[in-house]
């Protein structure tokens, strides 16, 4: 099997806390995006349709494609748990793409508890990279798998609400979800 680490199976669905995008390879998952609606204020990170059909032109086996095929099923399976509060956590197998500090503020991110939120300060201290508070950030904003990954738990050290790529709304509505009131 040839080891492709970019996305090869894709599926869009609704769900109660808006329209979601997955996608994954033989590995894992690869993304996980909300989709705007037209009166939202961020933009769309969904991958494009024709990318998946580029990258699936690579793959020689078809095992490849039913791997990933499952690994979105069960994903959507689990999310839908999850947002009818019958899931706190995932064990759909991941495979983002990123640096090797993106993937250890991932990994670390992963770690948190279903309710617990923490800090980048946090988050850095966990890493062993007390310095790179504002690194973590930008790893925790370049997060291809919501929720799972989830950098919706990422507060800002005093306590508020900072920054999300799906809006502060969502975050809001997706800490409520977990018991957690900032």
């Amino acid at each position: 099997m040839i080891n492709n680490t970019k996305p090869i199976a894709k599926l869009n669905f609704q769900s109660s806390y808006g329209k979601l995008s997955l996608c994954a390879n033989a590995q894992g998952l690869t993304h996980l995006n909300f989709i705007p609606a037209p009166e939202d204020e961020w933009q769309t990170r969904e991958i494009d349709n024709q990318q998946i059909i580029d990258n699936r032109k690579v793959i020689v086996d078809k095992q490849e494609v039913t791997l990933a095929e499952q690994h979105l099923a069960q994903a959507q399976q689990e999310l839908m748990e999850y947002f009818a509060q019958k899931r706190a956590h995932f064990e759909v197998p991941l495979a983002p793409k990123g640096t090797e500090f993106q993937k250890q503020v991932w990994q670390a991110l992963t770690e948190l508890e279903h309710g617990q939120s923490c800090s980048y300060g946090e988050i850095a201290n966990k890493i062993d990279r007390p310095k790179a508070v504002r690194a973590v950030g930008t790893a925790n904003g370049a997060n291809p798998i919501a929720i799972i990954v989830p950098c919706h738990r990422v507060i800002g050290k005093n306590g508020t609400l900072t920054g999300y790529a799906y809006g502060l709304d969502l975050k809001q509505k997706l800490l409520s979800l977990e018991g957690l009131s900032v």
